[in-house]
């Protein structure tokens, strides 16, 4: 399974590159609407800099993205930007990197590098968040049942959240979307069974 990735709040990062002063805010975002808004509040932060420019990258699958190099020559910032979102394989995450001019031209290669690692350094200070649906389910089994589910369990790409041992042991088990209808499967064959119960 591709797995999408976003930033669980907002970070930056500031470079200094040839006396320009670069400034990463990049931040998570649900919508259209809130990658506009972060936006536009980072331009507005800093709007004496010389270019605020932008990305973003939305959607369950990163289906809408776009970017603009908001003055800079065409194609050395917002593209650089969005692509290293890319290759980072995020979505629902926005990114603004400002620019205040220190007097020296970093020519159309520079400009692409700087735009590019800015944004890359932005996100490798920090680990990212995997956005994956989940489903928990809270599962009652009696003790000498409770070693082969947690072995059958580990199958699944799923991990035990809270376990509590009373005169049976309750487990709450979080297990990502692909796999929710098989392990449905496999606990409500138990279920029929007698080994244990569950519910959602």
């Amino acid at each position: 399974m591709n797995y999408f990735y976003s930033v669980s709040g907002k970070r930056t990062i500031e470079l200094k590159i040839k006396r320009s002063t670069f400034l990463c805010t990049m931040n998570g975002v649900e919508d259209l609407s809130q990658a506009k808004g972060f936006i536009a509040e980072v331009s507005r932060e800093h709007k004496t800099a010389t270019h605020n420019c932008w990305a973003y990258v939305v959607g369950e699958k990163g289906e809408t993205s776009h970017a603009s190099d908001a003055g800079e020559p065409a194609g050395t910032a917002g593209s650089p930007m969005l692509n290293t979102l890319f290759k980072f394989d995020m979505t629902n995450t926005a990114v603004v990197v400002t620019r205040y001019f220190g007097g020296v031209k970093l020519g159309i290669k520079g400009l692409i590098d700087a735009y590019g690692d800015c944004v890359q350094q932005c996100i490798e200070q920090a680990p990212l968040k995997k956005l994956v649906k989940t489903t928990c389910y809270e599962i009652q089994v009696p003790y000498p049942f409770n070693d082969t589910l947690i072995h059958l369990l580990q199958n699944y790409r799923g991990w035990f959240t809270e376990t509590v041992y009373t005169d049976t042991v309750t487990h709450l088990f979080e297990v990502e979307e692909p796999d929710c209808q098989d392990v449905e499967t496999l606990l409500t064959e138990f279920r029929n069974a007698g080994k244990l119960t569950f519910s959602l």
